[in-house]
């Protein structure tokens, strides 16, 4: 159906972004806002969205082996479900200061996990195609 008043057609499907950078700020202190963020990016990676998941703040614990296992929110997937499929599927990073300041290092990561700085972060967020989210 053409627009008679001279608006011109979006091509939703090649404007949508093609990878999609996530920096989740929030972990137990903030559940649900925690949560959005790990679904968000879960279910992006599920519709083949290439999908970078930062881990930031208080969310920098869930790099922990068994953390997500303790981060509870009714109605919510299983945090580790979301972990899994995020690295199944896409990138996980921790924040480099935020590991820094809770003495997390590269050795005590689950398997799968980077560790890097703002830099990095810059680097993948001003990408040609990509749209950012802050949770």
């Amino acid at each position: 159906m053409a627009c008679d008043l001279g608006c011109s057609r979006v091509d939703y499907d090649s404007a949508m972004a093609k990878k999609l950078v996530i920096k989740v700020t929030a972990g137990a202190d903030a559940p649900e806002r925690c949560s959005q963020a790990f679904t968000v990016a879960a279910v992006a990676v599920a519709s083949g969205v290439e999908v970078s998941l930062w881990l930031t703040g208080e969310s920098a614990w869930f790099a922990l082996p068994g953390r997500a296992a303790e981060f509870e929110l009714p109605h919510a997937a299983p945090l580790p479900d979301l972990i899994e499929s995020v690295l199944a599927g896409g990138t996980l990073t921790l924040c480099t200061q935020c590991a820094a300041r809770r003495d997390i290092t590269e050795k005590d990561v689950i398997e799968g996990v980077r560790i890097a700085g703002a830099q990095v972060f810059v680097q993948e967020a001003l990408a040609d195609e990509t749209q950012a989210l802050v949770y």
